[in-house]
């Protein structure tokens, strides 16, 4: 299968081409059948230029069915602005591109998208965000959150390996 925007593109395609031939083989007169064919052509260029811009727009959290269901994401970045839109660039776990997403202007989920800004940077953390995609008023303060410290490596043991080591360049 084709992926992205080629895959799109190609089903665009081959759907105009459809409904041209179709239009081209029914008994219709010849120019009804000669404009089917060049709305076809006008088609094609305009559906390629709209899939090359969407793919530079931020995607409204609404419209997201894909990973509606992730349960969380690193915040990699965010900006506001007021009475527009909340944007965010979200990170998903086993996804290897970030993703760019537009929330609904709302002054406390900005507030709260703040307040764990700077509570992260306070700790020296990422941020992170529960539930992307299933946005309730109710737990605004837990939307999001600094991403807690990761674990530091055990520390070697007596028993874990050899502990004196040879120099270099000795005849030991």
């Amino acid at each position: 299968m084709i992926p992205g925007i080629a895959g799109l593109f190609v089903v665009a395609v081959a759907t105009a081409g459809l409904l041209a031939a179709i239009t081209v083989w029914a008994p219709r007169r010849l120019w009804i059948k000669i404009a089917s064919v060049g709305v076809a052509a006008i088609f094609l260029p305009l559906i390629y230029t709209a899939f090359a811009d969407l793919l530079s727009k931020p995607k409204p959290v609404d419209l997201e069915w894909g990973y509606r269901n992730i349960p969380e994401a690193t915040v990699l970045a965010a900006s506001l602005r007021e009475g527009v839109g909340i944007y965010l660039w979200l990170q998903f776990e086993g996804v290897d591109e970030p993703r760019a997403y537009v929330m609904p202007w709302d002054r406390k989920v900005a507030q709260a998208l703040q307040d764990a800004q700077r509570r992260a940077k306070e700790n020296n953390a990422g941020l992170r965000m529960r539930r992307p995609f299933e946005l309730s008023l109710d737990q605004l303060d837990r939307l999001f959150y600094p991403a807690p410290q990761p674990m530091l490596p055990p520390k070697p043991t007596p028993g874990d390996g050899p502990l004196n080591y040879e120099r270099p360049g000795s005849n030991a």
